[in-house]
């Protein structure tokens, strides 16, 4: 990735502040609390323990503004974000061979579609994640200037008119995109330009694809 900017980086940096992020890891263990035992790949409480201790670790060492760039924040950054895709990923494995192979969840209409929902919102914040982190090198970097090489590539970005001077990709920006991503199953405003960036958004949309089509059709058969 070319170390070349977009922006002017010489102005004071104003990081984003950290809990959009807090708030959505947060929401992501909440979550899979809520999951039900069978599309679990642990105790209930390990993977969120993990998680919170990780986010914990990561606001200790950066509670304010993100703009700080260090192999350890980065580290921990990745630590949750991996945890988090990690735990979505076999929730959504699990409740697929479960579609496909019966069990007592697939009952209940009801449950089936709480245990679909949960998954589903599950994926959507740890793809959010994953976008806000690894887009031009994470938020920290973000905040000191976007390479010319984008990863992904926003509106504002491919028309600077129509954004302020010196605009960046917030956490509400990425979170747009893993909505979209999980809702439209292809690109809306936001183009992969990154390998990493299209296998990610690929695997998104199959994921959502499977996961609200195989639901919604063994909820309808259920209920009928």
């Amino acid at each position: 990735m070319s170390s070349e900017l977009f922006d002017d980086a010489s102005e004071p940096v104003r990081g984003e502040r950290r809990w959009p992020m807090v708030a959505a890891v947060a929401a992501a263990i909440v979550l899979a609390l809520l999951r039900p035992a069978e599309i679990r790949i642990a105790p209930p409480w390990v993977l969120p323990v993990i998680e919170f201790l990780l986010l914990i670790a990561l606001i200790i060492k950066d509670p304010g503004r993100i703009d700080r760039q260090s192999t350890l924040l980065r580290g921990l950054s990745i630590g949750v974000v991996g945890v988090l895709v990690l735990d979505a990923l076999s929730a959504t494995i699990k409740l697929v061979l479960i579609l496909i192979h019966g069990g007592a969840l697939t009952n209940s209409a009801g449950e089936l579609l709480r245990a679909g929902g949960i998954v589903w919102l599950s994926n959507v914040i740890a793809f959010t994640l994953l976008y806000w982190v690894f887009d031009a090198g994470g938020p920290a970097a973000r905040a000191h200037g976007m390479p010319r090489n984008l990863d992904l590539a926003f509106p504002q970005q491919l028309n600077p008119e129509i954004a302020a001077s010196g605009w960046r990709p917030r956490f509400i920006d990425y979170q747009y995109l893993g909505l979209t991503s999980s809702t439209a199953f292809s690109p809306t405003d936001v183009l992969p330009l990154a390998p990493w960036a299209k296998t990610a958004m690929g695997m998104q949309a199959l994921i959502s694809l499977a996961v609200l089509g195989l639901v919604v059709a063994r909820a309808v058969n259920v209920f009928t």
